[in-house]
C-alpha cells in the first residue's frame, strides 16, 4: 500500500506533521455478487448517493506532553483508543454489486484526492502503539498528539443498467486517509485544512491539554 503524510497546520507549526497512512482502494475479488448471470447482465449499473458523513474520527492519542525547558525534540508513543475500531465495508451486496466497487464509485463521487479504502484494508487503529519522534527545535511548553481517520460514510442505491433488476441498498463505510498531529496547547485549535471541523483535534485538545490553555479553551 502507498503511504504519504497529511500536515496539520497552526502558527509556526506548519512543519509538525504525522507520517501517516494514506488508504489505497484496491479489488476485493471474494465479494458475493461478482459472478453468476445476474451479476453480468448488472455488471455497469449506476450508484445513487445519499446520508453522505464525514468526520476526522479520533483513533490514538499519546500522553500529555510538558516541556518545562526548550528543546530540540520531543518522542513518544501514541496508544490506540480502546473500544474503537473502524474496517471498511460494504453493508449490503446482490447482482452486479462488488463493495471494492462501490467504494470506488463513492471516491469518484465525492472527487477525493486519494483512493478510498477498501475492504482489504487493515482495521484502524493499529492495536500497537504508534511511535513519534519531533525534532523541531525550540519546543517548550505543553503540546498534544493524536492519530485519526478521516471517516466517511453512506447510503446508497444501485440500479441495474437498464433497470431489469430490483434497485440494491446498501450502507458503505470507509476513509480517504489516516492521519493526526502534533500542536502546541497555547495556540487555539482551528479547522483542518479541508475546512471541516476537526473533532479528532478537539477531543485531544480538551483530553490531554491544560485545562486553562487556549487549545483546550477553544475545543
Amino acid at each position: 500500500m502507498g503511504r504519504g503524510t497529511v500536515t496539520n497546520t497552526a502558527t509556526g507549526l506548519a512543519a509538525a506533521v504525522l507520517l501517516l497512512g494514506t488508504a489505497v482502494g484496491a479489488d476485493d475479488a471474494g465479494d458475493r455478487g461478482e459472478k453468476g448471470d445476474g451479476a453480468a447482465a448488472c455488471a455497469h449499473g449506476t450508484y445513487a448517493w445519499s446520508g453522505i458523513l464525514r468526520e476526522e474520527k479520533l483513533t490514538g492519542l499519546a500522553d500529555p506532553i510538558r516541556l518545562k525547558k526548550k528543546t530540540d525534540s520531543v518522542s513518544g508513543l501514541i496508544k490506540p483508543l480502546k473500544g474503537v475500531s473502524y474496517k471498511p465495508h460494504v453493508t449490503a451486496t446482490g447482482p452486479g454489486v462488488r463493495a471494492a466497487d462501490a467504494i470506488k464509485a463513492l471516491g469518484r463521487y465525492l472527487k477525493t484526492d486519494e483512493p478510498l479504502a477498501d475492504p482489504s484494508e487493515p482495521t484502524e487503529p493499529d492495536e500497537f502503539p504508534i511511535h513519534f519522534d519531533y525534532a523541531m527545535g525550540d519546543l517548550e511548553g505543553s503540546y498534544y498528539t493524536w492519530n485519526a481517520v478521516d471517516l466517511i460514510e453512506a447510503d446508497f442505491t444501485y440500479t441495474c443498467q437498464g433497470g431489469g433488476a430490483k434497485p440494491v441498498k446498501g450502507y458503505v463505510v470507509t476513509w480517504e486517509t489516516t492521519g493526526g498531529g502534533f500542536m502546541p496547547c497555547a495556540d487555539r485549535v482551528t479547522d483542518n485544512p479541508l475546512k471541516r471541523p476537526d473533532a479528532a483535534a478537539r477531543t485531544a485538545a480538551r483530553t490531554l491539554c491544560p485545562a486553562d490553555s487556549p487549545a483546550a479553551k477553544s475545543a
